[in-house]
């Protein structure tokens, strides 16, 4: 097991990390940028190294910087949590070379399933089902349109690296085919310094389910059951939970098994995420893989009972996997809540601003994953997420209570969040009964 681990990234999930390695025994480094200096995780690492200046490109992202402070903190890897780093493959090399753990999926892995196009052709390989699309790289608007019309519209633009829903445009004709083409091709290239682009039929009106899979060193996977994360807006999502309120036994099995036969054949080893949209019929077709942790993964730890942080911290250090396929139950529901620090009422507009009065629910089955503390002022320099809301109960419809009654019970004064959205989600009658899909939020708000 490793002794000491650096920690790659800020906010909650370094906290998370951080929290899982004091329970294994390892020591921590945090890093951090001048705009993160009074961050609560910092109190609660080892050891904390300033790697630079607020921008994310010159901190958080700058692999020299942070393959120093792994070097002079003398670590034995490094866990790069979520976004910055974490499906690098360039630094997952880095650290290989540099005789430094990496805490996630080899680069070759992370490479080969980290672009969607080639991951798309694994996919299609291995006979996983896919929506229609283009076969390689669009090179011109040319093939762009041509692919469109072998396709036909609607059809998606997106991006072949990177994710949170950058580089993606929708069209429906010749038009917006051409001006979305030109744009995702900028926006991907500003985002993941990558201006590849492929096409897929666009689905209407489809859920988006994920299969979260474990693999160890010694050819072991298998999957924790699925997360329902359809409640997105402009496909970041917002609401995530688990199991999928209707998802059959036996389709669950198939996507199970399309997800490792995925992860199998692209030599994946440690956490990943592999994500599909679900058609009105029960139909599922794969779209991506995730070659990382995410945001939602405590609602697969809330039914499944297992420490995924922890797994992917022994996984990294060579150990083989406590436990089997059958071992493993989705018990409950769980649901998580995102609250970021914007304003719905202004399209989502960031809110970054000192934190007054902060006061997180609890109770049984209530689970907080945050670096919010009142007083703390939130930089407006990354991400607006300032905390996860989980809830776990024994049936769906006591879930949705409890996580309403800790919606109201929350209290973040100061700055404008997510939470009375939450809490007008939790009580629109279609969620209550499992009437979902990706356009959910564009109809609930005005």
């Amino acid at each position: 097991m490793f002794s000491r681990i650096l920690i790659a990234n800020r906010g909650e999930i370094a906290l998370r990390v951080i929290r899982a390695c004091k329970e294994l025994g390892i020591e921590t480094v945090a890093i951090y940028s001048e705009a993160d200096r009074d961050a609560i995780y910092l109190r609660h690492a080892d050891q904390s190294i300033c790697i630079g200046p607020p921008q994310a490109a010159k901190s958080y992202l700058d692999i020299a910087r942070i393959i120093s402070a792994a070097e002079i903190s003398d670590v034995d890897a490094i866990h790069p949590g979520y976004g910055f780093l974490s499906e690098n493959s360039h630094f997952a090399e880095v650290c290989r070379s540099c005789r430094i753990g990496f805490i996630g999926p080899p680069p070759e892995a992370s490479r080969l399933v980290g672009n969607k196009a080639s991951a798309r052709a694994l996919a299609k390989k291995i006979g996983i089902p896919l929506l229609p699309g283009s076969e390689k790289i669009l090179t011109s608007e040319d093939d762009a349109l041509k692919g469109a019309h072998a396709i036909g519209y609607p059809v998606m633009i997106k991006a072949a690296a990177g994710g949170g829903g950058r580089g993606m445009r929708l069209a429906h004709n010749d038009i917006s085919l051409v001006n979305g083409f030109l744009a995702a091709q900028a926006e991907a290239e500003a985002a993941f310094k990558d201006p590849s682009v492929y096409l897929e039929k666009f689905l209407q009106r489809p859920r988006h389910v994920e299969i979260q899979i474990l693999a160890d060193t010694k050819g072991n996977v298998l999957h924790l059951g699925e997360r329902d994360c359809s409640i997105q807006r402009r496909h970041q999502k917002l609401v995530e939970e688990s199991p999928c309120p209707v998802l059959s036994p036996e389709t669950r099995r198939r996507m199970g098994e399309a997800a490792i036969a995925l992860a199998r054949e692209a030599g994946y080893v440690n956490a990943g995420t592999v994500e599909f949209l679900l058609d009105t019929d029960g139909r599922f077709y794969f779209i991506e893989m995730n070659a990382r942790i995410q945001v939602e993964h405590p609602v697969t730890e809330m039914v499944t009972g297992i420490d995924l942080v922890k797994e992917q911290i022994r996984i990294a250090a060579g150990e083989k996997l406590a436990f089997t396929q059958e071992d493993v139950r989705l018990e409950g529901c769980a649901i998580e809540c995102r609250i970021n620090a914007e304003d719905p009422a202004e399209n989502f507009r960031p809110c970054p601003g000192k934190i007054g009065t902060y006061f997180p629910p609890g109770g049984r089955g209530v689970r907080v994953d945050s670096h919010a503390y009142s007083g703390y002022s939130i930089p407006p320099h990354y991400d607006s997420m300032i905390a996860k809301l989980i809830v776990h109960a024994r049936t769906r419809a006591e879930t949705i209570n409890v996580m309403s009654r800790c919606l109201q019970e929350y209290i973040v004064e100061g700055i404008k969040t997510t939470l009375p959205l939450h809490a007008k989600i939790m009580a629109d009658r279609r969620f209550i009964e499992g009437n979902l899909d990706t356009t959910f939020l564009d109809s609930l708000l005005p």
